[in-house]
């Protein structure tokens, strides 16, 4: 299946650098515009989940922190290129990267939290998790959020939600900066805070059967995986330029809210890893869980924000990060019940119905604002 997958992928990929021109071209007529929208959504869906395997693999030979942190960034990374293929082909997208980010928050942040912990009330009645690894990404999701997707609406130097290109620059670097520093904590010093916790609210140390700490994983096991990996990837940034040029012209053709081509990439994109975080909360894994979960937001923010800005400054495309005013409430709403989520040490099914009913309130809000 993993030979197939990849052969699938790079015919595709050939196929489109070849004829993608051509294949482009016959998005006025309605069929050819499905097959299209089809062929290359199916790819990058069916190489997504490639992703992911490798990314399992290499979890199991690193352990956590490390083995969602590479399953999130190499979705990051997936994630970036699409919003950045629209905003350089479209020329018209000032507001992609905010409805992108922002969607990614309401369906990790509310839909797959809401969903995952019912399921795990309803099998585990309660799960248990490491509360100072939840708090250490709040801290950075807060300050994350606010400053790009709240802040911009408030200054005075340029209007509707835009900065100038010096407070673009600015607060690139504080991202990235803020993003690089917590990163280094959580493989670094902090890298317990990440970790299974037992009975006690303790990190469970990674042992082997004997109880022995596991040995160090060779360069020779991990660099395979890790080539495999970027294999995976590779066509999906490759062939996300295509995807991004037949939303755009869906979307136009249908009519449909600016906001909803936001919504495809971060589902397209984050689906394989949300179904990951399901599997681990049916399995009692909450833990792992909560670092795709939260960690998925974290590193949308760090690094789509640094992106999308820097485009705007050397393209000179109008870049709105400002979110409107429903919007922000929403999303305020989220960090406040976030934080109340991840208080306690462990969760119930009460707190997944209240992530759930704030995501259902934000799809109405998308075709009904």
């Amino acid at each position: 299946m993993m030979m197939l997958r990849l052969a699938a992928a790079w015919a595709s990929v050939a196929a489109f650098l070849l004829f993608g021109d051509t294949v482009l071209g016959l998005l006025g007529a309605p069929l050819p515009s499905l097959l299209v929208f089809s062929w290359l959504l199916g790819i990058i869906i069916w190489s997504s989940f490639g992703v992911v395997h490798e990314a399992e693999d290499l979890a199991e030979r690193l352990g956590e922190p490390y083995g969602t942190l590479i399953l999130t960034l190499s979705i990051v990374i997936i994630e970036v290129a699409l919003v950045g293929a629209v905003m350089l082909g479209a020329k018209g997208a000032p507001t992609l990267g905010r409805d992108t980010m922002f969607a990614v928050l309401m369906i990790v942040l509310n839909g797959v939290v809401g969903i995952g912990l019912l399921i795990g009330g309803l099998r585990h009645f309660q799960q248990r998790y490491n509360l100072k690894g939840a708090s250490s990404y709040l801290a950075v999701i807060i300050p994350l959020t606010v400053i790009p997707l709240f802040l911009p609406n408030f200054t005075t130097s340029t209007p509707d939600g835009t900065l100038t290109s010096f407070q673009a620059i600015a607060f690139s670097i504080f991202t990235v900066a803020l993003y690089g520093a917590f990163l280094a904590l959580q493989t670094g010093r902090h890298s317990m805070f990440f970790r299974e916790p037992d009975e006690d609210g303790k990190p469970i140390p990674t042992v082997n059967e004997g109880g022995e700490p596991v040995s160090p994983t060779s360069a020779g096991e991990v660099l395979p995986r890790v080539g495999l990996l970027l294999a995976n990837i590779l066509p999906i940034v490759i062939l996300s330029k295509g995807l991004a040029a037949v939303l755009d012209f869906g979307i136009a053709k249908l009519g449909a809210p600016a906001a909803l081509g936001g919504i495809l990439i971060a589902m397209v994109v984050f689906t394989p890893e949300c179904i990951a975080a399901l599997r681990a909360i049916t399995s009692n894994q909450l833990q792992r869980a909560v670092n795709l979960c939260l960690g998925a937001a974290a590193s949308t923010l760090g690094m789509t924000v640094p992106a999308v800005l820097l485009i705007g400054v050397f393209t000179g495309q109008p870049v709105v990060l400002g979110l409107s005013a429903t919007n922000m409430v929403i999303a305020a709403m989220t960090l406040l019940l976030s934080t109340l989520t991840f208080t306690g040490t462990r969760t119930t099914m009460l707190e997944g119905a209240v992530h759930l009913a704030v995501f259902f309130v934000f799809l109405v809000l998308v075709f009904s604002p």
